[in-house]
């Protein structure tokens, strides 16, 4: 065996595998990133609680990321273009694709909503009113976005659940959105009762809301369960011109409740 001869042999292979590694591996690595960059985004796009204005309300970058966006996924057509002409009246709207979502939508056509970000598109999705995915059923887009490795941003705006916690005066440490109440009359007493409970054992303010044309039956509800000491903050139209703000006890509420039909309010508990 002539082992110089071997060692030189060798010693040519490894240089040959290093420098295959050099000039290979960056372009291996930018194929595997450039793959890795297909799939387009999901932003998730605030809307107003109803103003007619946006410029107060929603930042200039948000803006302009929503009127540069082709696809969208929207609970209804018609309040949404409504919508993105508020932000920009040059948008090409016939132009854009629509996906509806809402309680008729069907798991298959769920899946066919992310189609357009697999194959590189970006998407937003637009709630009628506030923040994509809280109360919302944009929550399920976002669960399979995320399942399918897909990228979701979300972006600055109005959440009326957190400017009726900021303005309540109750524990925003530890506070719990429970939604929906109950709308038959015997489970909803006791679901009030329930949150007042829970709000003064673990000291957590309790929020939840109503369709708003059965929100002046759940206020009398809540006056009729709770005790006199209990605190109630009733939050209705936030960030509009006639915005309701106002903290009381059950004892100082009796008497005083104001007129919510129709109009979008949070309430908020605390024992």
């Amino acid at each position: 065996m002539n082992f110089r001869s071997d060692t030189v042999v060798l010693g040519q292979a490894q240089s040959l595998i290093t420098d295959v590694r050099s000039r290979k591996t960056p372009q291996l690595f930018y194929l595997c990133r450039k793959k890795e960059q297909m799939a387009g985004k999901l932003y998730l796009i605030p809307n107003t609680l109803g103003s007619a204005e946006t410029g107060h309300i929603l930042p200039t970058e948000v803006a302009q990321m929503a009127v540069k966006l082709r696809y969208f996924i929207v609970e209804d057509l018609r309040t949404t273009r409504r919508y993105l002409r508020q932000l920009d009246r040059q948008m090409d709207i016939d132009g854009s694709h629509f996906f509806l979502l809402n309680k008729r939508t069907t798991p298959a056509q769920f899946s066919e909503y992310l189609k357009p970000l697999k194959a590189g598109h970006d998407i937003g999705i637009i709630s009628e009113a506030g923040c994509p995915g809280v109360a919302d059923p944009g929550a399920e887009v976002v669960r399979l976005a995320h399942q399918a490795g897909i990228q979701v941003v979300p972006m600055v705006g109005p959440s009326s659940i957190l400017l009726a916690m900021m303005a309540s005066g109750m524990n925003g440490q530890s506070f719990a959105f429970v939604g929906y109440i109950p709308i038959k009359k015997d489970e909803r007493l006791k679901t009030i009762k329930h949150l007042e409970n829970r709000s003064r054992n673990e000291h957590q303010s309790q929020i939840f809301i109503e369709t708003p044309f059965r929100n002046n039956h759940l206020a009398d509800d809540i006056l009729k369960a709770c005790s006199p000491q209990t605190r109630l903050c009733i939050a209705c139209n936030l960030t509009l011109p006639d915005e309701y703000v106002v903290t009381k006890t059950i004892a100082q509420w009796q008497g005083n409740r104001p007129e919510l039909h129709k109009k979008p309010t949070i309430f908020i508990l605390q024992g």
